[in-house]
């Protein structure tokens, strides 16, 4: 989402600042860092440390991986941004946990609606640097690391920034108590089949190798991939070349789209013959997932995931929900 950022002259609390993409952020603690007290504690981030509240109650969040992991610890943001997962000016519901919520902006926030806000922490990821300035004016703001292949380590960040490491504790448990019962019930009817799992983009069609979230997720439940995609990649994902769409077969093919250039590509792909060849097309063995689900990157888009996987190879809806 990195690539999303050309900031020009912003205006905000009385003056002007101008930042771009290409500025370095100091590396020092935040404005707004004080010693520990009894309102509020360090949490070291990409920027530094910085002092936040013990119990802070007006949240904003920058991403949505940031979002879902808040969400997943029972705290409801005010205000978030939401780089790709929006319909006209209202968020895309996260199992219906969004309502309220007031959108900031896509892959940039607004600063001036996050100020009238008054928001007492700023949780978000490294993709804000430029604007770690401005954000730290504010309130209280921290940034963590994300990376597709790591997404675990950014809701560990986000527990500790609001204190929740108890509850994280908690949803970890609960994910490989559903691992279990999936692998249970899926048992040993696909002992032997591939599983695979694309993504089809603007003219292009993508392979998650199986560090990506979805891969890792399906990696767990002892499900195996084909061997084109039974990798670890940079990214958790690669491209391939129309001429290479036997890399995307398996007994069970998942495709999810994003953008509506993404569907039209995908659309007139399956009226193609090379795509008619695919194993899992013959066998009407192809299903169509949700991409916010599947590419999220947060603890409830784990429970989505094992939702998709119960529901279309067990054929059953998971008893945990």
């Amino acid at each position: 989402m990195r690539y999303f950022y050309s900031w020009l002259i912003l205006g905000i609390l009385g003056f002007t600042l101008v930042t771009a993409c290409n500025h370095q952020a100091p590396n020092n603690t935040s404005s707004l860092t004080k010693e520990p007290t009894a309102e509020c504690r360090m949490v070291k981030h990409t920027m530094g440390e910085t002092c936040v509240p013990i119990n802070p109650q007006r949240v904003v969040t920058l991403s949505s991986c940031t979002l879902g992991n808040v969400l997943a610890l029972g705290v409801k943001p005010i205000g978030t941004t939401n780089e790709v997962y929006v319909e006209g000016d209202s968020l895309t519901s996260i199992n219906g946990k969004t309502e309220g919520i007031k959108l900031l902006g896509l892959s940039e926030p607004n600063l001036e609606a996050t100020l009238r806000l008054k928001p007492d922490l700023i949780i978000g990821v490294d993709w804000f640097k430029p604007i770690y300035p401005l954000l730290s004016k504010i309130a209280p703001t921290v940034l963590g690391e994300i990376d597709y292949i790591s997404w675990q380590k950014h809701l560990s960040f986000v527990a500790e920034s609001l204190g929740k490491q108890e509850v994280e504790k908690a949803l970890w448990e609960r994910y490989y108590q559903r691992i279990e019962q999936l692998k249970l019930a899926l048992g040993s009817r696909y002992k032997g089949k591939k599983i695979s799992f694309i993504t089809v983009g603007r003219e292009q069609i993508y392979i998650d190798s199986k560090n990506s979230f979805p891969g890792s997720i399906i990696s767990a439940a002892l499900l195996q991939r084909p061997a084109a995609q039974n990798i670890d990649s940079t990214y958790g994902s690669f491209p391939i070349s129309l001429e290479e769409l036997e890399k995307a077969d398996g007994d069970i093919l998942f495709v999810t789209t994003f953008s509506r250039t993404g569907k039209k590509f995908l659309k007139k792909k399956q009226q193609e013959p090379l795509w008619k060849t695919l194993k899992a097309v013959q066998n009407n063995q192809v299903y169509y997932v949700d991409f916010m689900t599947w590419a999220a990157t947060h603890m409830l888009g784990t429970d989505a995931v094992i939702d998709d996987l119960f529901k279309y190879l067990v054929n059953t809806p998971s008893r945990m929900r």
